[in-house]
């Protein structure tokens, strides 16, 4: 595929400045096709700031069920005055960072014990076959570069 075909398969995909994205896969060897394809739909998990429904959505959880005690934690907060669109900015953010702290794992297993030093993961693409072709590193990197539904607050530095 050419770097001219890649760039409009990025704009296609939604990807933001697409020409960028092919380029570093074409002229840097980075998978960034998959790097971005992965990001995307992890995006997609992280309430959308728009989108207050996911409340009355997570309240309909029985209390039993895995996670159950969520609904009844929202009533109280709404009884209490909160509104709707400020635990969207809260649930939204701190997905956003468990998204970011997911990503930097899968680069870095952190500080562990001494006897499990050794063992680490990552991601990799793979091939029709299952087989890895390419390891995707640095995805925490591309993070905010890559919110398409995400929380519209984020933490400045």
């Amino acid at each position: 595929m050419t770097e001219t075909e890649l760039t409009e398969l990025f704009a296609r995909l939604g990807a933001p400045d697409p020409a960028q994205w092919a380029h570093s896969q074409i002229r840097e060897g980075i998978p960034q096709l998959a790097r971005y394809l992965f990001l995307r739909e992890a995006w997609k998990w992280v309430v959308d700031a728009k989108d207050v429904n996911w409340i009355r959505d997570v309240a309909a959880v029985k209390d039993n069920a895995p996670g159950g005690t969520i609904g009844p934690a929202l009533e109280r907060l709404l009884a209490l005055g909160a509104s709707a669109e400020d635990l969207t900015t809260v649930a939204g953010v701190m997905q956003w960072g468990l998204l970011s702290a997911l990503c930097y794992l899968l680069d870095d297993p952190g500080d562990v014990e001494p006897e499990v030093r050794d063992i680490a993961w990552q991601l990799f693409q793979i091939d029709e076959r299952g087989q890895p072709i390419a390891p995707m590193n640095g995805l925490h990197e591309s993070v905010l570069e890559t919110e398409l539904i995400g929380p519209a607050t984020r933490i400045q530095k």
